[in-house]
C-alpha cells in the first residue's frame, strides 16, 4: 500500500510503505540487516548500476527497511519520493548538495536551530558555499538577500527553539519569483501539523530523531522531494539538468522527471557522501510514526495548557508559544499549522541567566537534554548549550538569549508538568 485519495493520515502513518514480507508474510516491516544483495545475473547488475532498473545494490545506497520508511514519510508529506540519511544535519547537506557549488549561497532564516546556524555560517564555507541570514518576517529583506548566486531559500516551519511559525506561503512566493527552491525543515511540526509542500516548498527536511521517531532512541534524517520544481528551467542546477559524467552523460531531470532529485540523492548523494541510515534505526522510526498523530495531538494539548499557565507565573517574563492568543504568530496557526502549534516553545525568566540555570537544575520530571520531540518533557538552556557557538546578537535573533529556556512538552499528565515547573520556577527566585 502506498497512498490513495480515500486514506486518511491515521491510516497512512501505519500502512504507507508497509507490505507483508513476500518471503515470510511478516506483517511488520522486517529489519533487513544486510550490506549487499545478490544480483539475478550480470545483466541485472549492470542495469542497476546504470540506473536503468530500480533495485538493491548495497546498503549504503538502498535497503528495504529504509525504503519503506522513505515511502512512508514521502506519502505523509505529499511528496513524490524521499531519501533517508543518518541525521537531520546530514539531511540538510543532502538537500543542498545537488543545488550548490563554489561561490553559491543560500538565504536562511535567522530563526533556526543553533546547530543549523553553525552549519550554515561556518561549516559550509569549507565547500565554498555561504549563507545570508535574514529575518523571515521581513519579506522585503528576504527578497533583497537573493542574488544571482542564490540557489535555495531555507527556513523552519515551526522554528526551534521559539516555536515561531513561518509564513510559508509568503516565503514560497518569493522563492518562486526568484526561480529557486524553498527548503523547509519540518522537524518541529511534522506532517501531521504542517505539510510545507502544500504551501509551496520544493524540499522538506526532517531530523527524524525528534517527533517522527518520538522515543529518543535513534538519530535519522530525511529529505522529501515535492517533484514540482523544474530543474531544467535554467542553468542554475547543472547537477540535475546537465549530463552526469559518472553515468555516461545521463541527465537526471530529463531521465527521471519529478523524481530527479530523489534519484540524485541516492545515486550521487548517498553513493559519495555515505550519510546512510542504518536499517535498525529505520525500523525504530517506522514504529514511531505509527503513533505520530496520537502523540502530536497530546503534545499540542499539553503545550497549550502548560504555556497558558506559564504566562501567568510571576517569575516568567514571556512565553513564545504560537498557540497563545498573545503570540504575534497566533494568526498563522490556522493557516500554516491548522491542527496546532506544536509542543515546542521558550520561556523568558525575569531573573536572567542565573535564574535559568537554577530553574533547569530544579526540575524533576523534565529531563535536561540536548533533544526535543520526545514523549518525555525536555528542557535546555539554549544560550549555554545548543546556541553556545553563536554570537550574542545571533542568539537574540534566534530567540535563544541568555534569559531564555527551551521547553519541549511531552505527553505526560499536564498537571504533573505544571507542578514540576512551578516548583522549579519558585526555586529559581
Amino acid at each position: 500500500m502506498t497512498d490513495g485519495p480515500d486514506y486518511g493520515f491515521d491510516t497512512l502513518q501505519i500502512h504507507a510503505g508497509a507490505r507483508p514480507d513476500p518471503a515470510t508474510g511478516a506483517r511488520q516491516v522486517p529489519i533487513y540487516q544486510t550490506t549487499a544483495y545478490v544480483f539475478r545475473d550480470a545483466d541485472h547488475a549492470a542495469a542497476l548500476f546504470n540506473l536503468q532498473e530500480v533495485g538493491y545494490i548495497y546498503s549504503r545506497l538502498t535497503n528495504p527497511t529504509v525504503a519503506a520508511l522513505q515511502e512512508r514519510v514521502a506519502t505523509l508529506e505529499g511528496g513524490v519520493g524521499a531519501v533517508c540519511c543518518s541525521s537531520g544535519h546530514a539531511a540538510q547537506i543532502m538537500a543542498l548538495f545537488p543545488l550548490m557549488g563554489p561561490g553559491k549561497n543560500i538565504v536562511a532564516s535567522t530563526r533556526l536551530y543553533g546547530g543549523t546556524i553553525t552549519q550554515f555560517s561556518q561549516t559550509i564555507k569549507r565547500f565554498g558555499w555561504s549563507a545570508n541570514f535574514v529575518d523571515f518576517d521581513d519579506l522585503d529583506a528576504v527578497k533583497a538577500a537573493i542574488n544571482d548566486d542564490t540557489r535555495a531559500v531555507f527556513c523552519e516551519s515551526i522554528a526551534n527553539p521559539g516555536g515561531y511559525i513561518t509564513d510559508l506561503d509568503a516565503i514560497s512566493a518569493i522563492s518562486d519569483d526568484a526561480g529557486i527552491p524553498l527548503i523547509v525543515d519540518n522537524t518541529s511540526a511534522t506532517p501531521y501539523l504542517c505539510r510545507p509542500i502544500e504551501h509551496g516548498a520544493t524540499l522538506v527536511v526532517h531530523s527524524m530523531t525528534k517527533y517522527l521517531t518520538g522515543n529518543g532512541t535513534v538519530t535519522g534524517g530525511v529529505v522529501v522531494d515535492s517533484g514540482r520544481f523544474d530543474w531544467s528551467a535554467n542553468d542554475k542546477f547543472p547537477s540535475l539538468s546537465a549530463p552526469e559524467p559518472a553515468y555516461h552523460g545521463l541527465k537526471f531531470h530529463e531521465t527521471f522527471g519529478p523524481l530527479a532529485f530523489t534519484f540524485h540523492g541516492i545515486a550521487i548523494g548517498l553513493r559519495d557522501l555515505g550519510m546512510t541510515l542504518n536499517p535498525q534505526a529505520a525500523h525504530y522510526t517506522l514504529m514511531g510514526i505509527e503513533t505520530l498523530s496520537l502523540r502530536m495531538q497530546k503534545h499540542v494539548e499539553n503545550a497549550m495548557e502548560v504555556a497558558s499557565w506559564l504566562e501567568t507565573h510571576d517569575a516568567v517574563e514571556a512565553v513564545t508559544y504560537a498557540g497563545l492568543p498573545s503570540s504575534p504568530y497566533n494568526d498563522r496557526v490556522a493557516r500554516i499549522c491548522p491542527k496546532g502549534a506544536g509542543g515546542l516553545f521558550t520561556v523568558k525568566l525575569k531573573g536572567g541567566y542565573d535564574a535559568c540555570v537554577k530553574f533547569v537544575d530544579s526540575l524533576e520530571i523534565f529531563s535536561h537534554v540536548a533533544n526535543l520531540g520526545d514523549t518525555r518533557s525536555l528542557v535546555i538552556h539554549s544560550a549555554s548549550t545548543t546556541h553556545r557557538q553563536l554570537t550574542p546578537e545571533q542568539q537574540e535573533a534566534a530567540g535563544a538569549g541568555p534569559s531564555v529556556v527551551r521547553i519541549s512538552i511531552g505527553i505526560e499528565d499536564p498537571a504533573d508538568l505544571i507542578a514540576d515547573l512551578n516548583k522549579a520556577l519558585n526555586a529559581s527566585r
